[in-house]
């Protein structure tokens, strides 16, 4: 079973005493067959920010990554039942171990899966899935760290920046749990996205805007698919797609703020999905041995 830890704090009425009284403000929400959000009156998609009262301390991530079990593709455990796919074992979502995708060159393999979750009062919420994706060759850069162990690996920041910088196709996989409105969404992202990013620079705004306007007036049904496709630490590719896999692609993001900042949401020092960077730790350390 793995262990789960409140990554973030409910938001609401000082007065509320049941969860429909709870007022969010910030998360991506998203809807499980077991947890419909509708029962607790969440009105906004919610995000994280690095200043936001949501911000977990390393002391406790440490604990939240010691007492819990990732399963990536480089496991005999992740395996679900069929052999082309890896099943995110806490939200059941199924993610290809291989994937090809508009703009890279060669086909990208699964590096660990995790999830987004959001505590309201003592209700755990599932977001949203997510997998993270790189051209097989990112283990050329990474010989200094053969032989840790996947705490260590999780632990070493310099390695997350070195495959970040590193000009290595990776791409981030989010699955939708929940039907959202665009708008919601972006405004979600952004929130995680801006504090990252010091005296926005024009370019920076003008990327910034460019991904806004994905999502403007559009509906993200459950079981959407966006695809954050870095192709090199400059650039990024965003496609969204409701059936499968994308055939287009929806924009280019070119600003290094920008692109640093979205893989700092999710592979930094406090990422909204602490299981996900946990997993992506653990296989590392095991195609590392």
């Amino acid at each position: 079973m793995t262990s789960t830890v409140s990554i973030c704090t409910p938001i609401f009425h000082s007065s509320a005493t049941n969860a429909s009284d709870i007022n969010p403000r910030l998360c991506l929400l998203v809807k499980t067959a077991k947890s419909p959000l509708s029962a607790l009156n969440c009105k906004e998609i919610i995000s994280h920010s690095p200043t936001s009262p949501l911000h977990v301390s390393a002391h406790k991530q440490s604990r939240f990554y010691k007492q819990s079990r990732f399963y990536t593709p480089f496991s005999p455990k992740a395996a679900s039942s069929s052999p082309e796919y890896t099943e995110e074992p806490e939200t059941k979502v199924k993610f290809q171990k291989s994937l090809s995708l508009p703009g890279c060159s060669l086909s990208l393999s699964l590096l660990g899966t995790g999830y987004r979750e959001k505590v309201f009062a003592i209700i755990g919420v599932k977001v949203y899935a997510a997998g993270l994706y790189a051209n097989g060759s990112i283990f050329n850069k990474l010989d200094a760290w053969k032989g840790l162990s996947a705490a260590d690996v999780l632990q070493d920041s310099s390695l997350f920046d070195t495959i970040f910088w590193a000009p290595v196709e990776k791409s981030l996989h989010i699955i939708l749990i929940r039907d959202v409105d665009g708008k919601t969404f972006w405004d979600a992202l952004d929130e995680a996205v801006s504090p990252r990013i010091n005296s926005p620079t024009p370019v920076d705004k003008h990327a910034l805007s460019t991904f806004r306007s994905i999502f403007q007036g559009r509906a993200l049904k459950k079981g959407t698919s966006i695809f954050l496709t870095w192709l090199d630490p400059t650039k990024m590719l965003v496609c969204v797609s409701s059936d499968g896999l994308p055939s287009s692609v929806d924009a280019a993001i070119e600003s290094p703020n920008v692109t640093s900042a979205l893989f700092d949401v999710f592979l930094g020092g406090n990422p909204v999905s602490p299981s996900l960077k946990a997993s992506v730790a653990n296989g590392l350390a095991m195609a590392l041995i």
